[in-house]
């Protein structure tokens, strides 16, 4: 089993908002990732997809982007970004062949556990105001869950974790989030949400307390999915 990771498909097949107004890098961006992930992606592998997955408002609109990943080759773990407001109870989404939404749970996968959460805004990033830090704390506790969840199954060995949100930056490395990811079992830690070269050039990448961290935005990839070495 192969395990790849990619953020921010920004997809939108019932709805009207073509990405490449906010950039021509975006256009026909489903078509790219598409033939990327056939090139790569076999039947047994995972691909962890993590947030901003569609543009619709509603779950019902939200499906033709859902069965679009659903028919893709191997099985998929989802995370809600800021911009997924479909996003419904697991119960009434739990109905695709190949996709497991992730809250307040985790994905086990052979010894390997797949955690995560949304992830927040960051104290000390410039956007953080007074009622940013009651959902910080609670992505925070979250993600917490998820990790305790895993650590309590004895077939688990290593954990990976996806957050939508960084979880750090290059300059702000000390994080509620961190704390948590500062883990023996934690090997890999995905995230997206950034889509602009002055954040890609903040964002933080590589090795940090034994952890590999990962920006795993679409552009930022040029709509490829990235393999992670576990």
């Amino acid at each position: 089993m192969k395990i790849f990771a990619l953020g921010d498909l920004h997809l939108g097949f019932a709805v009207n908002k073509p990405m490449d107004l906010f950039d021509p890098l975006w256009e026909n961006h489903h078509q790219k990732i598409k033939k990327n992930w056939l090139k790569k992606v076999g039947e047994e592998d995972l691909v962890l997809l993590a947030g901003d997955i569609s543009w619709a408002m509603y779950y019902e609109d939200a499906k033709v982007d859902l069965e679009w990943i659903d028919a893709l080759p191997g099985n998929k773990v989802i995370i809600k970004g800021n911009h997924d407001y479909w996003w419904q109870s697991l119960t009434k989404m739990q109905s695709y062949e190949t996709i497991f939404f992730l809250h307040n749970n985790y994905y086990k996968a052979g010894k390997i556990a797949i955690c995560g959460t949304r992830g927040w805004l960051l104290p000390g990033s410039e956007e953080f105001g007074l009622d940013d830090e009651r959902l910080y704390m609670r992505e925070k506790l979250r993600l917490e869950r998820s990790i305790n969840l895993a650590k309590k199954d004895p077939e688990i060995e290593s954990i990976i974790v996806m957050l939508h949100y960084p979880p750090l930056f290059s300059y702000l490395k000390e994080t509620y989030f961190t704390e948590l990811l500062d883990d023996r079992m934690i090997s890999h830690v995905i995230y997206g949400h950034l889509h602009d070269k002055d954040s890609w050039s903040r964002a933080f990448q590589g090795e940090e307390a034994g952890v590999q961290y990962h920006l795993v935005s679409a552009d930022y990839l040029n709509f490829d999915l990235k393999e992670l070495d576990y």
